[in-house]
């Protein structure tokens, strides 16, 4: 999967014709951009909301990564519809960052990130990533975390507003209605999802927030109310107490860094697949767009940003060829930023039908491990259960370690070799997929 996407020459990417614009697209980019916006918009809402950090400051960290996607794509395309945003399977990594650091030192986090992705974009290493961190114990990082996102979310789809009184025991009637309401619109959203999501991907999303619109008319309910926060520029310095603290937010930015390359690399072999012109994604120079985006972000304490699959996918049935797409949805989500009181019309239980469904599809996830084998399931599941109940850090760490045993001990005893002849031939091959590459 690696190959396809690192080793293909700008030149090669230039003969498809310019990945920024093209005239004769032009039109379908900007009817896409809308389009993937709209999507995009509550998506990264419910995103930053699950990360601990400020929706507006989550919704710049969009506009800003979308700018600089079309600027490089002038010059270093990686993929052609792409579009960045706020991942999900990042969310509760940074929650967890801002619980430990602190939200007023998250910036230099991000900087840190942005500094190893730099490095891992330089020396081209995210070809070997993949083999450290097989892509089946990604997914089960996802699924443990989407698990997170989808608990975390569903109390709001019977939560009642605030002042209700509460019942003495059960469901009170403002949380019967807010209920109903949940129920109705996720299954609203659910059939037009199944309907559409080949073909008008984003009028699941764009339905269901007309319908939480037009319910706040006529019941009560907890509205999304996002504070307007005043944005200031300057280097990211940390403040730390404690050497502890210094290393641990050393090994949490690799650690975040690492999911970030591996997620990109992951989603540009998808969007490779689904391009309608079937142009080669260059995953390095996505590699590029990704730690200048974030170094940048992290100057006026944004988040991380990568191209997801989900409105990478939206952008292109939308009908995007080209960046430009996604200049667009910079442009319409910067209105936003400038204009968050129109956000305040957004009833949380609409919100919350949709961060659940991400969080359960990311657990399905899952399911695409089964093509692996069983001992490549069985891995991923524990390790999605591990970072559920143990931690995003720990849970990784400790599976990575079970996975390195069994290969080097019970797999040393199947092929009758010493467990230093295993270690030795799994370094081996790094070098071989090196010189295969160049």
């Amino acid at each position: 999967m690696a190959e396809n996407t690192t080793t293909q020459s700008n030149d090669e990417v230039k003969d498809h014709g310019s990945a920024a614009f093209r005239s004769e697209y032009a039109v379908r980019d900007i009817q896409a951009g809308v389009i993937t916006a709209t999507m995009a918009i509550p998506l990264s809402i419910g995103i930053a909301m699950m990360s601990d950090y400020p929706i507006q400051v989550g919704l710049a960290t969009v506009a800003f990564a979308s700018f600089i996607g079309f600027l490089f794509a002038w010059f270093r395309p990686g993929n052609f519809i792409g579009a960045p945003g706020i991942a999900a399977g990042l969310a509760p990594i940074l929650a967890m960052g801002v619980a430990t650091f602190g939200i007023e030192n998250m910036a230099f986090i991000i900087f840190l990130t942005a500094s190893f992705q730099a490095i891992i974009w330089k020396f081209n290493l995210q070809r070997y990533l993949l083999m450290a961190v097989p892509t089946y114990l990604v997914e089960g990082l996802l699924a443990g975390i989407g698990l997170k996102i989808a608990l975390k979310f569903l109390p709001f789809l019977w939560m009642a507003p605030a002042g209700a009184v509460a019942a003495e025991s059960g469901l009170s009637s403002d949380q019967v209605i807010v209920l109903i309401l949940s129920i109705v619109g996720a299954g609203v959203f659910l059939v037009l999802f199944n309907k559409f999501q080949d073909t008008k991907p984003a009028l699941p999303y764009f339905v269901l927030i007309i319908f939480g619109i037009v319910a706040a008319q006529f019941f009560e309910l907890n509205m999304l109310k996002v504070e307007d926060v005043e944005f200031t520029i300057g280097f990211p310095a940390p403040d730390f107490d404690s050497v502890y603290l210094w290393v641990y937010a050393i090994f949490f930015a690799l650690m975040l860094a690492v999911v970030d390359v591996i997620e990109q690399v992951m989603s540009n072999a998808a969007i490779e697949k689904i391009d309608p012109l079937k142009r080669p994604c260059n995953s390095n120079n996505s590699l590029l767009s990704i730690w200048a985006s974030n170094m940048g972000s992290s100057f006026f304490g944004g988040m991380t940003n990568l191209d997801g699959l989900a409105k990478s996918s939206t952008n292109r049935l939308a009908g995007a060829y080209t960046k430009f797409s996604v200049l667009i949805i910079g442009l319409m989500i910067t209105f936003f930023v400038f204009n968050v009181h129109f956000l305040d019309n957004l009833p949380y239980f609409a919100l919350a039908i949709i961060m659940t469904f991400v969080g359960i599809r990311m657990v399905m996830g899952l399911l695409h491990v089964a093509h692996f084998g069983p001992y490549a399931l069985l891995l991923a599941t524990m390790c999605g259960v591990l970072v559920f109940k143990v931690g995003i850090f720990e849970g990784l760490i400790i599976t990575l370690v079970i996975h390195a045993i069994i290969h080097s001990v019970i797999f040393s005893h199947i092929d009758n070799l010493p467990a230093g002849t295993i270690v030795r031939q799994y370094f081996t091959r790094f070098k071989d997929y090196d010189d295969d590459i160049t």
